[in-house]
């Protein structure tokens, strides 16, 4: 196998953990540790032997860390970690917040490119595997039109969200995609679907000794900018409930392109996902571009690259004699 990749894990939520197992399924590569903003000895990590170190620490290991993945949040974390730590280390995000991807790739390439590391940004599954459907969707049929519909998952901003309503002990949302449109798309109609048409909500809400589930219900489903545009069912349970039957954080989704090579010929290309746990998933994409990023600094490939700049072969623990073998 030679030379391992040492991998540091920055910051340590859902994300964080998921990178920590995933790290286990690549055998060239090892967990130099977790660096966190918590008390080190406070964190439960998923393998007993997994080190931890405080955040302000990461300087001392320029030199013993590959590649960095950043398990911060988009909101307020990684605009501020980003360029900040992609001056010491090549780097891994899952920067999600897509109208700010421009501007936040601009800051972390001119950090990254000054200090000659290579930054892989905003990798996923949307953005990031995605994305690369969606590209590939357009390149192939120019006449035609893209779709993605996401779920069925649990949303964890829209989550939020409902359990920040007066009245709300605790709950959960789901975004389903809608069946009737998703084959619409399948058969090529390219039908024009309003927002409404293409997604619905569903809410798992538990309530506070004495809220009005009529007056939650109402403030859930006319909630601007999450709720009010969707058709959204609150189904109100109990806590026990809510926690035996919702405490995965599942999702998926699909990308799909219709479009005409002829007019008398209609074609539709699909890219799709069902996932139990959302985070362990995104977690072993940011692995595998963690491979890709350590490959291309040692090309001298320096800056912010997102997935479009990666070629795949780079992801795969093979070598390009075995991709061509075996894979092509």
């Amino acid at each position: 196998m030679g030379v391992k990749i040492r991998v540091g894990i920055a910051g340590y939520g859902n994300l964080g953990r998921g990178v920590e197992a995933a790290i286990r399924k690549n055998p060239d590569m090892e967990l130099v540790g977790v660096f966190t903003r918590r008390a080190p000895e406070t964190l439960e990590t998923l393998f007993e032997q997994t080190a931890t170190y405080p955040m302000d620490s990461l300087e001392e290991f320029k030199d013993a860390i590959d590649v960095l993945v950043l398990c911060g949040g988009s909101k307020s974390d990684l605009p501020q970690q980003g360029p900040e730590l992609a001056t010491q280390f090549n780097t891994v995000d899952s920067f999600d917040t897509h109208a700010r991807i421009p501007e936040y790739h601009a800051v972390v390439d001119a950090a990254a490119r000054a200090n000659e590391k290579t930054a892989l940004i905003s990798v996923g599954w949307d953005p990031g595997m995605f994305s690369i459907n969606r590209l590939i969707g357009e390149a192939l049929l120019p006449d035609g039109v893209t779709y993605t519909f996401w779920g069925k998952g649990l949303s964890q901003g829209h989550s939020d969200a409902v359990r920040r309503v007066e009245g709300v002990k605790a709950g959960v949302q789901y975004t389903i995609p809608a069946t009737e449109a998703i084959e619409q798309v399948r058969q090529g109609l390219r039908p024009e679907l309003s927002t409404r048409q293409k997604h619905t909500r569903e809410c798992f809400v538990v309530l506070q000794e004495g809220a009005d589930a009529a007056t939650v219900e109402k403030t859930i489903v006319t909630m601007p900018d999450y709720f009010a545009d969707y058709d959204t069912t609150v189904h109100f349970v109990d806590e026990e409930t809510l926690q035996r039957e919702h405490y995965k954080m599942p999702h998926g989704g699909f990308v799909i392109r219709s479009g005409n090579t002829t007019d008398d010929n209609a074609q539709v290309v699909e890219y799709s996902l069902r996932l139990e746990s959302n985070p362990e998933f995104t977690a072993s994409v940011l692995v595998a571009y963690a491979r890709a990023a350590y490959r291309l600094n040692a090309q001298k490939q320096f800056g912010a690259k997102t997935v479009f700049d990666v070629a795949p072969g780079l992801l795969s623990i093979k070598s390009p004699e075995q991709l061509r073998a075996e894979l092509l």
